[in-house]
């Protein structure tokens, strides 16, 4: 018999289920499950199941972050919802508006989840907790209800994928590169409900933030979790924010992978994710070629509006000036990071060359709240998704990639290299 992996391992410990194997049933006891404004549809079925009390209210976190502020009336009612509910049932870990962050951003940034957790959320992109080492997932509302009621959730254990990363970053290519480049390998439906583990020499020399960028994608490649393996990056970062005690696993050395891929990162050159898919990548200097002009620059989202996503962003951007006739948007990924800023003169850097720099929210990510786009409008963005609609109307254009590609593309009002002048 072959050993465990990662994910196998995190499903034993939740489910007490003595070596689980891909396809069986478990159920688990959970770790921490976080929602956001997607949890108010939540609250009906929990009612109807006639749970009275929610199972710990010290394992639940709410924040908003969708709609922020509400910019619907729709939008408020969901807010009020999640209000009323938090005060009816003392949960006491309520991200408000004022108080808030995307919802991985402040699950990340205040230490809810840790090693070997099983984490849940009413997000898809909850796989980016999974940077921890944990096995963390997004669920339906109706799966959100049963948790809080009973605390436990069932789960067909996955198959898992090992990708392993080496080689050394050059100049002016991110983890956003890396994930981009791995999304082209294993496409948007290669990884549908497989555990993906990353290893290799690259991926053990990543910080935090680069690891929470990569995670977060493995969403774009169908994964149902994508995870670290935990190290001392991972506890030094825990370190005086966690919220529970961690339980370190990694997967045995004769575990069983579906399959493995090997990525070397080695000479790579900055990526790019063409319309309308995150799969759809080209290296940016065949993009260059083509002269794709912008109307719209976005650095924010889940994916990449973290303090080093910024500051990258801002050494590329100071000094200079929002092209003619582009709009660039900067939301930070939490209040946190928007104090940082502030502190450290960014938001100067950015709105004294013409650019928006607003409050945490996912913002123009989801074409929710803000930077909406109008038919044929192209946008280069630092988030996740660019199928069509995503960030508004169903025939404009979204290309994917780092941050400093986005503010240097935003400079020069066409998608550019951001090697030419880093």
């Amino acid at each position: 018999m072959s050993g465990q992996t990662l994910a196998e391992k995190i499903l034993e410990r939740a489910s007490g289920h003595a070596t689980p194997h891909p396809g069986e049933i478990v159920v688990g006891k959970v770790d921490l499950a976080m929602a956001h404004e997607q949890g108010a549809q939540a609250i009906a079925p929990f009612l109807q199941m006639g749970a009275t009390r929610v199972w710990d209210p010290e394992r639940v976190v709410i924040a908003i972050d969708h709609w922020v502020p509400a910019s619907t009336e729709g939008a408020a009612k969901l807010h009020h919802m999640l209000r009323v509910f938090a005060r009816d049932y003392k949960l006491p870990h309520f991200y408000d508006v004022g108080n808030h962050g995307i919802c991985h951003q402040v699950l990340a940034e205040d230490g809810w989840v840790v090693p070997g957790d099983l984490a849940v959320g009413t997000d898809s992109h909850t796989n980016m907790l999974g940077a921890m080492g944990a096995f963390a997932i997004g669920i339906g509302p109706t799966e959100y209800a049963a948790v809080l009621a009973t605390g436990k959730i069932w789960l067909k254990v996955p198959p898992s994928v090992r990708i392993s990363i080496d080689g050394q970053l050059g100049k002016g290519v991110y983890a956003k590169d890396v994930v981009l480049k791995v999304l082209s390998e294993i496409r948007t439906d290669g990884a549908r409900y497989k555990a993906i583990e990353f290893h290799g020499t690259t991926s053990a020399r990543l910080s935090m933030s680069e690891r929470f960028t990569i995670s977060n994608m493995t969403t774009e490649m169908g994964a149902k979790a994508g995870m670290f393996l935990p190290d001392g990056t991972t506890l030094e970062y825990l370190k005086g924010i966690a919220k529970h005690t961690s339980h370190p696993l990694e997967p045995d050395s004769d575990a069983h992978y579906e399959r493995e891929l090997h990525i070397d990162v080695e000479g790579m050159e900055p990526q790019v994710a063409c319309p309308h898919s995150p799969d759809n990548v080209r290296p940016i200097s065949d993009v260059v070629k083509e002269h794709v002009k912008i109307d719209q620059a976005f650095l924010g989202s889940c994916t990449n509006a973290r303090m080093d996503d910024i500051r990258e962003a801002a050494r590329v951007f100071k000094g200079n000036r929002v092209a003619p006739g582009v709009r660039f948007i900067v939301s930070p990924a939490s209040t946190k990071i928007y104090a940082k800023c502030l502190e450290e003169g960014l938001i100067e850097v950015f709105t004294e060359g013409g650019a928006v720099f607003t409050n945490s929210s996912c913002s123009a990510c989801f074409g929710g709240n803000m930077g909406i786009l109008a038919p044929e409008e192209v946008c280069a963005s630092s988030s996740n998704r660019n199928f069509p609609g995503r960030m508004g109307a169903s025939k404009a254009r979204v290309y994917l990639m780092s941050p400093a590609a986005v503010a240097l593309s935003a400079i020069r009002g066409e998608i550019s290299d951001p090697r030419e002048v880093l």
